[in-house]
């Protein structure tokens, strides 16, 4: 993740998400948002910031092209 011009390191996919889930708290517990998450690595960042915002999540399957 980029801050400005510093590039944010994490220590894992769960501290992704609840990094991420502390810049996304406005849309904590609304009814009208659904977190889609991308198979693979993207479920463990999303499963995170869903249970932190007490946001509805369903998993975005893809297959790729080409």
């Amino acid at each position: 993740m980029w801050s400005g011009k510093i590039m944010v390191v994490f220590k894992d996919r769960t501290d992704a998400g609840k990094r991420l889930a502390e810049e996304l708290e406005e849309y904590a517990g609304r009814d009208d948002v659904i977190l889609l998450a991308l198979p693979r690595g993207g479920v463990p960042v999303a499963f995170e910031v869903a249970k932190e915002l007490d946001l509805e999540l369903d998993v975005f399957i893809v297959r790729k092209l080409g």
